[in-house]
């Protein structure tokens, strides 16, 4: 399996978990990265989609974020965990907030869990939590990172998605038939399966997904 997809002159490299590099219009972003065993790369924006330690690692957000260059936007419930990475600039965010920086436009969606819980009643992401997916813009291409959730109404009202990173592992976030109702609703042209291979989920879940859906998917396996 290839590590990275290409899509209208973006390349997405898949990072492992959640965590992707992408590049596009001569600017870097990247996204959740964790335990990553590639080189890092410095990047124009680094995103943190929530505060869970496989998400907000600040040890490997420092082998992409330029302390001078790299301007990093996250959920607002992460700034205790980077409250002392140094960056050019740190952008607390929620549902809903949008902005752009050196060009690259993103706009922070919800993220959250309706029916997986880690007891009755408490869901592991709450929606009031806080936690965010992201679209983005970059090179021309819109990039939808879901972040940790389930297929949920918000997903309907993305507008346009050219390339959907989505969950697909079940337990904490949506699983694979979840992740192939999402993708029926955003309607994406391509479609990249995430969150499996590390902390739970594998690759059957990522090919499972495949088979669920007509749009184009790419399964990618880890840069080393």
């Amino acid at each position: 399996m290839p590590s990275r997809a290409t899509f209208g002159g973006v390349t997405i490299t898949w990072l492992g978990h959640d965590g992707f590099l992408i590049e596009g219009g001569g600017r870097t972003v990247v996204i959740d990265p964790f335990q990553v065993r590639a080189r890092g790369r410095k990047a124009d924006v680094a995103f943190v989609t929530h505060d869970h330690f496989d998400h907000c690692s600040p040890d490997d957000l420092r082998r992409f974020v330029d302390p001078e260059g790299t301007t990093v936007v996250a959920a607002a419930n992460c700034s205790r965990a980077l409250r002392d990475l140094r960056a050019k600039e740190v952008r607390y965010v929620r549902p809903g907030d949008s902005g752009e920086v050196a060009g690259i436009g993103y706009r922070a969606v919800h993220a959250y869990n309706v029916n997986k819980f880690r007891a009755p009643g408490q869901p592991f992401h709450p929606r009031e939590y806080g936690g965010v997916g992201y679209v983005i813009r970059i090179g021309g291409v819109s990039v939808y990172h879901a972040g940790d959730t389930d297929f949920i109404p918000e997903m309907r009202e993305l507008g346009q998605v050219d390339v959907a990173l989505l969950p697909v592992s079940g337990t904490y976030v949506m699983t694979a038939e979840e992740a192939a109702e999402a993708a029926k609703a955003i309607s994406p042209k391509l479609a990249i399966p995430m969150h499996f291979g590390a902390i739970v989920g594998t690759v059957r879940d990522a090919e499972r997904f495949r088979s669920l859906v007509n749009v184009n998917v790419e399964v990618l396996e880890p840069e080393v």
